[in-house]
This record gives C-alpha cells, structure tokens and sequence, in this order.
C-alpha cells in the first residue's frame, strides 16, 4: 500500500494497442486525474493518439515516462511477457502501477514484485478486471449475505470465436479471468488444482480448456473456456442448497438472475427405499442493476486508491496468488490433468 497522494494525478499509459486507448480515455475523463504520456512501439498508435489528445507526450520507450519525476503512476498494457521488466523498473523508478493481467507468468517474478513494491511504499494493482463489473459484486453480495445457502459449486462459461492470442495460452488469457473471480467470490484461493486442454490451432498454445479448483469445505470451480466456440458466451451459474443465481455479462436487462430453487429430502420416510429427493420450485428474481463499465469502474478505484493510501482489491498480492494458480493450471495441462495441490 502506498502513501496517499493528494494533488491531481499524472498517469502514463505504457502500451496503447487494445486496451491502451480505453485507459486514456478514462483517467483523462476524471477531475482528479491527467494521461500527461503514451508510450508504445507502433508509429500509427503514437499518430492516433497524438491527433485525438495533443496534449499527452508520446514516445516509443516507455523508460521516457518513468523518468519524468512529474508522473506519478503508471498503467502497463503491453503484453504479458513483457510486465516483469516493465513493473520492475516503473515501481524502481518511484512510480505507482496499475498493471493488466496476468500480472507475470512466473509466480517468483510475481512475489518479487509486490516485495519491492512494498520496499518502495508504491501501490502495486493487478487489472483484474471483471472485480469491478457491478454484477460480479453484487453476486459476492448475495454469497455473503448467505442467502443462497451452503455452495456446491460454481462453474463459468467463456468462449468465443477468437480473439486468439499469440503470446499465452486460453487458460493465462481467459481462464485468469474466472480464477480470480473465484477467488474474489469466495475471499480464498483454492487448495487443489486440475485442467485439461487442447491445442487444435497451434502447437504448444491450448485454444480450450477446462479448469478445475477445489476450494477448502468442499466447494468445486470449474472453468470452461475457449477461442474456438461458435457463441461469445460470458456465464458463471452459482448453486447453492437453497437458491441458485446466473450472471450472463451478456445480457443487458437481466445480468443477475436469482432462482429459488433448490432439491430437498421428504421430511418422512419409512426406510431408505421410501427416501427420495424432490425439486423446490420458487420464483426467479431479477435485481435491477446500475450497469457501469467495468473498466472505468477498475480505473476509478485505482486513483481512489492513490490518494487515499487504500490497498486495492486486486492488489499485486492478489494478482501474485492468481498467477500461482495458472502456474498450477498449467502444470496440469503438462501433466494429462493431474491434480496439483497448493497448499
């Protein structure tokens, strides 16, 4: 966590292909915030940016940004591969980071991170991004609140055709997602680890892949997902012994559907044979939500943060600890499924 900053923020972007635009359209849209650089190796995205803000500086090496005393935090988009370094000589630096995930692909590379970002009193936040999509947080609500019950399992559904990634795999590019929602959910991180997948496109990158982690109490998660489906599909289903709940990210009206339904034991019977379980049909609510972008919502808390001296919900320790998790994920698919234990 790092020490509060009280004055209107300067933020460099380090990467401005996909998301990078997005970033600098948001912290360019609050009162207490400013995008004062852009960097990143494409002349045409530097062109881009230039024309649309011709205030913001650009550059072609990011290490320009960090060495302007004047910035004080900066949002690392480039790919995957590339964070370790980046993070590394951003938090060196004195600057504060806000960066995509996965937040490394090596869990040693992660801890490193967050040792040194505490050692420079910076605040370290991983873009785990669907943590601050509304529905996912009212659904963490309705978990707590205890309403639906004991949970059985939880399982999520993330396909779409493409886009395909070149740099990681389904499992580091869209399973990260679900694993740390999860683990959002839940305040924990699983025990026991299993996938399995396929490379159908590509040598060495799996395109799908089924993820499972058991959480302490019994709780199983399992993951679907994939670049090579016909639907774009964005679903985690919730089941508990007393209601279940559907959020569909796809959905425009009905985000968060919450069935009361449930399976339940005949309250008599004269010997096991007589014993049977009967459905609980009830209502299917619907809450009414505020939607919001996620993103924005991602971008918002993070300069609250900053000023504030708060520690992030996807602080750099929870992004190391979702990054072991791939690790364990992987390993499995190396391994034909085999479960790996973390604890």
């Amino acid at each position: 966590m790092g020490n509060p900053v009280k004055k209107k923020l300067k933020i460099g972007i380090i990467g401005c292909g996909h998301w990078g635009p997005n970033h600098v359209r948001n912290f360019s849209s609050f009162p207490d915030s400013e995008v004062a650089w852009v960097s990143d190796l494409n002349e045409e995205r530097l062109k881009f940016i230039r024309d649309s803000y011709p205030g913001i500086r650009v550059s072609k090496d990011y290490r320009d940004i960090i060495a302007d005393p004047l910035v004080d935090a900066v949002v690392i988009s480039t790919p995957t591969s590339t964070h370790y370094q980046i993070v590394k000589d951003s938090l060196a630096a004195g600057k504060n980071v806000l960066c995509e995930k996965p937040l490394t692909l090596r869990s040693w590379e992660s801890e490193e991170l967050v040792r040194l970002a505490e050692e420079k009193r910076k605040t370290l936040m991983v873009g785990h991004v669907f943590l601050y999509n509304i529905g996912v947080q009212k659904l963490k609500e309705y978990i707590n609140s205890g309403s639906i019950g004991k949970i059985y399992y939880l399982h999520s559904t993330r396909v779409n055709l493409g886009p395909i990634r070149n740099d990681v795999n389904a499992v580091w590019d869209l399973a990260s997602h679900d694993i740390s929602i999860f683990c959002y959910l839940f305040d924990k991180f699983p025990e026991k680890v299993s996938a399995n997948g396929n490379c159908f496109l590509r040598d060495n990158i799996e395109d799908v892949a089924f993820v499972s982690l058991m959480f302490s109490g019994g709780v199983l998660a399992n993951a679907h997902v994939s670049w090579l489906d016909p639907r774009k599909v964005r679903e985690i289903v919730v089941v508990g012994d007393q209601k279940m709940i559907v959020w569909n990210d796809m959905a425009l009206e009905d985000t968060l559907r919450i069935y009361e339904k449930s399976v339940e034991g005949e309250p008599y019977y004269s010997d096991f044979g007589d014993f049977q379980l009967l459905p609980k049909e009830g209502n299917v609510i619907v809450p009414k939500l505020k939607l919001m972008e996620p993103l924005k919502n991602q971008s918002r808390h993070f300069i609250d943060c900053l000023k504030e001296g708060k520690r992030p919900i996807s602080d750099g320790e929870f992004g190391w600890k979702v990054v072991r998790v791939l690790e364990a994920a992987q390993k499995s698919l190396s391994d034909g499924g085999k479960v790996v234990d973390l604890r």
